[in-house]
């Protein structure tokens, strides 16, 4: 049977079981997939086509991918407002499929901007659609790449939707992804450093919840006896409430990487940037890395011993090498584990009991945390004081209960990130904690949650301007010229919002942010999103990184 390119692609993201395919016009696919029966979600940009399409990825692990399209070819107008999401992704590890339109054979070189070699330059993979025939081709290979190896991004370039092929010649069947087992004289020596060890650390990425091994890491954490310290893009993967959870970020973080003489990563990369610990001293440590990807092993470090594989499979056999041999035990890291953690987090629990007016924000963490129930909801932050508290303090118990993001991130994602997390888990709370910045990258894509009538809460810690940039609590600011907007007295976003059809609601008092919060959920279960508004204090505290 005959049919066009565009018609091809949505019949094999049917067949993918994709259900939706988040957009902004025009694409020259959204016709044809509209046709055969898949939803569109229309964004109001296109980097938030994008990063919807990222965040329902990320909080399935990639179990299931996020597909989205915008505009490309020789007007790539669209293709340069995507790039940031797409870029994002690629620096996070975010397994989307990102589908443009590419510049047409007969139209190459006509523009100075090259869209492909742009696009390449922030994707696991570009590929594009020559001719088309090679549909099923470029769509298997897609699929084998998204599923296969470090998560990335994919771009598939459309350079012609309307040419048509015989979708009879070449059956599009749908790629597993593949997985490579690690040396086992590589477990073998890895098991062997840890059980010479004398302080050693366990230190989780995010490649664990890619792998679906929390129950393994957990598992492997208890036999060995091992404090856990997770980066940010993993909080939540190892319990934080269990005893040999050191936390995310903090002083008594920062305490417990400065005095191991062994770190043990699985899942993570070790790339200090501002968003995560560098590793004091770490030439003179023993560093022993379990990665799926190569490219990390001595990069900034030198690795001690590496074991390259999947997560899982890493994890299930170093459990087999404890059981043939036990670790000794150190049956003073639980106790030790507390009296640290406890002594790190006082001010932030003291801060967390404040009935201070403005309203200190660690208190409308704490009241998050009682209102919520953590083991069925997703919170994620702000690029700024909301990541930065947040991770510190918001205790997670669920992988994926909480999701952290950084390196190259623009403000605005985590009102994109909610959405996907509530696209892919419908009866789960879903709360975007932000700041003054972040809300007005975001405030445009604010009529489409009305538009789809999904139950999203947006908790804004409003502290009366950009807290941080410029003079307040902490001193003169980091840009004390660039700093100067309106606050909370001379603009009620509360009521600007309440337009677009949201239910709103400004807090004063802090007794009444709890209550708050409870609203705004019962508003989510009427598929009506939320907006809270916190009157806050500047108070940009929180805990360290570890200094490489």
């Amino acid at each position: 049977m005959t049919i066009d390119v565009a018609t091809g692609i949505a019949r094999i993201l049917k067949q993918e079981n994709v259900q939706w395919v988040s957009t902004f016009p025009v694409s020259s696919v959204n016709n044809s997939f509209g046709r055969e029966g898949l939803k569109l979600l229309m964004m109001r940009d296109d980097r938030y086509a994008v990063a919807v399409a990222d965040g329902f990825s990320r909080v399935t692990n990639g179990e299931r991918i996020g597909v989205c399209t915008f505009s490309g070819g020789i007007n790539a107008a669209g293709a340069q407002v995507a790039y940031s999401g797409i870029a994002q992704a690629y620096e996070d590890g975010s397994p989307v499929l990102c589908i443009v339109d590419a510049v047409p054979s007969r139209a190459t070189e006509s523009t100075r901007y090259d869209q492909a070699a742009a696009l390449r330059g922030v994707s696991k993979w570009y590929g594009a659609i020559d001719t088309p025939e090679r549909v099923p081709e470029m769509m298997r290979r897609a699929y084998t790449m998204l599923r296969s190896g470090r998560p990335g991004p994919v771009v598939v370039g459309v350079p012609d939707a309307h040419a048509t092929y015989d979708e009879t010649v070449d059956l599009y069947t749908s790629p597993k992804g593949w997985k490579t087992l690690p040396d086992p004289e590589d477990v073998a020596a890895a098991a062997n450093e840890l059980r010479a060890a004398k302080r050693p650390l366990l230190f989780a990425g995010e490649g664990v919840l890619y792998s679906n091994a929390a129950a393994e890491l957990r598992e492997f954490a208890e036999k060995a006896n091992l404090p856990v310290v997770t980066t940010l893009k993993a909080k939540g993967v190892f319990p934080e409430n269990h005893p040999l959870s050191v936390g995310t970020r903090g002083d008594h973080v920062v305490k417990y990487i400065e005095d191991a003489d062994l770190i043990f990563a699985i899942g993570a990369s070790i790339s200090p940037g501002r968003f995560g610990h560098g590793i004091p001293d770490g030439v003179n440590k023993k560093i022993i890395q379990c990665n799926i990807d190569e490219f990390d092993v001595n990069r900034i470090y030198p690795t001690a011993n590496a074991v390259i594989g999947d997560a899982r499979a890493t994890l299930k056999s170093l459990i087999s090498e404890l059981d043939s041999e036990p670790i000794e035990s150190r049956s003073s890291v639980v106790d030790e584990v507390k009296s640290v953690k406890d002594a790190g987090m006082a001010v932030y629990r003291e801060a967390m009991a404040s009935d201070e007016k403005p309203i200190n924000p660690y208190r409308v963490y704490s009241d998050l945390m009682e209102v919520l129930d953590r083991e069925n909801s997703f919170v994620t932050h702000e690029s700024g004081n909301t990541r930065d508290q947040l991770s510190t303090a918001f205790e997670t118990i669920i992988p994926r209960g909480f999701l952290g993001w950084g390196n190259v991130s623009s403000l605005g994602f985590s009102f994109p990130a909610a959405v996907g997390a509530k696209l892919a888990y419908p009866d789960r709370q879903s709360v975007a904690v932000i700041g003054d910045a972040a809300l007005a990258y975001m405030l445009g894509n604010f009529e489409v949650l009305s538009r789809l009538r999904l139950g999203v809460t947006v908790v804004h810690i409003n502290n009366g301007g950009f807290s941080g940039y410029g003079p307040g609590f902490w001193g003169e600011g980091h840009d004390p010229y660039t700093y100067d907007v309106l606050g909370p007295d001379d603009i009620n976003m509360t009521n600007a919002i309440k337009e677009i059809g949201w239910s709103t609601e400004r807090v004063y008092e802090p007794g009444e942010v709890g209550a708050a919060l409870k609203r705004a959920f019962a508003a989510n279960e009427n598929s009506q999103p939320a907006y809270v508004e916190v009157i806050a204090s500047q108070y940009p505290v929180y805990g360290s990184w570890a200094s490489a």
